[in-house]
């Protein structure tokens, strides 16, 4: 595995790959889990050369706090990828991606006006900045990224089909821990007694599902209890707001907002069958730790 430190040395190293290869590109931040691994395994099945970036891209902080708290642990993560079978791992600094003012105004498809958007002023503009100068530099044939953080995904694949990239957008499933908790580079900022309780926020996602399921599909009322089917029809918002109630009963857990969205579009739907595919959307604070995760509530079959 070659570690590049510098866009020299990356541009040195990707002319070595035979022209003919299909590269598989895994951007990250760094601090690697089982999660980020998983999209390199992923990638070494449809992949000739996998590349893996580190780069804690501040455009997609609003917060300079956080931004500073971002975990920093590349000789590790280095250690991981080279087990895992990565073949480059390109660790540039910020001068390499942003050699000057990036005024390009790329379009997210109005994808950022719920959930994160609002919330992270500016963050979605930074993510479509880093990827989109991450692909003209890496120049990949699949691109691989991880459900959890689902707007992301959703806006990089909207970015990547407006600007006519040649890459396949690869999304692969949420990795969790053995309790439900989704793997997050920020669960290491966790005290104890909040890695105890984080594990709430996805038991009461299994339960939202099961309830907009009874309201969906016939036959599987008796997933759920009764309260939980009182009043007889829950809406998407009624659901939204149980889900913030529930997590808000732990008191070391803070709802910063729950939505239930079109899959697709990311708008938020007043009825089930305003859309074919569903997804419950959350963010929650374990103060000063700001967690998210998301749920499939209806999909198409």
């Amino acid at each position: 595995m070659t570690i590049c430190y510098s866009l020299t040395d990356f541009q040195q190293a990707l002319s070595l790959i035979p022209n003919n290869y299909k590269i598989g590109f895994v951007p990250t931040m760094g601090a690697l889990h089982q999660g980020h691994i998983s999209l390199v395994e992923r990638a070494l099945t449809i992949s000739d050369s996998v590349i893996v970036s580190i780069f804690v891209n501040p455009t997609q902080f609003n917060n300079p706090n956080d931004l500073a708290r971002y975990p920093r642990t590349v000789e590790e993560d280095c250690k991981k990828l080279k087990e895992a079978g990565a073949s480059v791992v390109f660790i540039p600094s910020v001068e390499d991606i942003y050699p000057g003012n990036d005024t390009r105004n790329i379009s997210l498809g109005g994808l950022d006006s719920t959930g994160e958007g609002p919330r992270r002023p500016g963050h979605f503009k930074g993510v479509a900045q880093v990827v989109t100068l991450l692909f003209d530099i890496v120049k990949p044939a699949y691109a691989f990224f991880g459900e959890k953080d689902f707007q992301q995904l959703s806006i990089i694949r909207f970015f990547t089909g407006e600007l006519n990239y040649p890459i396949e957008i690869i999304s692969c499933p949420t990795v969790r821990e053995s309790d439900g908790l989704a793997m997050s580079s920020r669960n290491t900022l966790l005290n104890a007694k909040q890695r105890e309780a984080a594990p709430h926020i996805y038991n009461t996602l299994k339960r939202a599902q099961e309830i907009a399921s009874a309201q969906i599909l016939p036959g599987t009322r008796e997933k759920i209890t009764p309260e939980d089917i009182t009043p007889e029809k829950f809406t998407p918002v009624m659901l939204s707001r149980w889900v913030e109630s529930e997590i808000n009963s732990h008191p070391l857990l803070k709802t910063e907002y729950a939505e239930v969205v079109n899959s697709l579009t990311l708008q938020l739907v007043q009825n089930w069958e305003e859309a074919e595919d569903i997804q419950l959307c959350v963010a929650v604070n374990v103060n000063p730790v700001r967690l998210i995760d998301n749920i499939k509530l209806k999909q198409t079959i």
